[in-house]
């Protein structure tokens, strides 16, 4: 009899000291994120053979995947759906968001994804008159774990004054206030870290890449320059884990990234 109130006594103890004792500790969220321009669908050798893109989102297993200069039936990729059938190729599902027609079709994003989308949205983007018009794809989507976040795949613009770039991520970094979920943000922005549209995005958006030394990202042969980026949105809410550069000559003109990121449990999920 002693001897068993010396062990309720001892399991008392324990409880005490660690409530949790005896229960299953909880596996962290973690998402694989893919960044990628893709070139329109063109390898560095100049055809329209997918499978040096499926290959590389095939091997690094995202979860979410975004895609800039996606073509959909123009007369360059003669008349194809390029991002529907990389989610043939991939297994995911796919949103097309048109930034301008061209060519005969449409040019844009394209975001893939393991679940399902609820939600998606098509956000303009302002540009000078004469440039090539901008957007980003807004998303909602709900994850295996039953967590909700947003999910964002842009394009700034590329021209050297940065004047239009400026103004795209003054409406990024402002577009923070209508966000009600955990949001993760890829795409080929266009500018160095340290740059004025870098530094504005990071008040507010955390990154995942090392800021002390930063992997270039282009071009994709002897890359020199890191223009391709995974942020995030609220910076306590996302951990980094992982985020490495896919080095492929041949997919496309960039490198992907791929960042592997925890959205973090918080009490009341705040």
């Amino acid at each position: 009899m002693k001897k068993r109130k010396n062990i309720l006594t001892l399991l008392l103890i324990t409880f005490i000291i660690n409530p949790n004792f005896g229960q299953e500790k909880e596996s962290p969220i973690l998402i694989r994120v893919l960044s990628f321009n893709i070139l329109h669908g063109a390898t560095a050798e100049n055809n329209l053979n997918l499978d040096p893109i499926a290959n590389i989102i095939n091997e690094t297993k995202p979860d979410l995947v975004a895609l800039q200069e996606v073509d959909f039936k123009t007369a360059r990729v003669n008349n194809r759906d390029i991002l529907s059938e990389l989610a043939v190729k991939t297994g995911l599902t796919s949103v097309f968001i048109k930034a301008m027609n061209y060519d005969g079709g449409e040019y844009g994003e394209g975001l893939l994804s393991r679940t399902s989308f609820i939600k998606t949205e098509n956000i303009s983007l302002p540009h000078s008159p004469k440039n090539e018009p901008k957007t980003a794809g807004f998303t909602t989507l709900v994850l295996a774990s039953g967590d909700t976040i947003n999910f964002i795949g842009t394009h700034l613009d590329h021209l050297p004054d940065g004047i239009d770039r400026m103004q795209q991520a003054k409406v990024l970094q402002k577009f923070t206030s209508r966000l009600k979920y955990p949001t993760i943000l890829a795409g080929d922005l266009n500018d160095t870290p340290g740059s004025p549209s870098i530094n504005l995005l990071e008040k507010s958006w955390g990154s995942s890449y090392n800021k002390q030394d930063p992997v270039p990202t282009y071009p994709s042969i002897e890359p020199k320059v890191k223009i391709d980026y995974i942020l995030f949105y609220p910076k306590h809410k996302w951990k980094v884990h992982k985020t490495e550069v896919i080095s492929d000559s041949l997919a496309s003109d960039h490198n992907a990234i791929l960042s592997i990121l925890e959205l973090k449990k918080t009490k009341n999920n705040d």
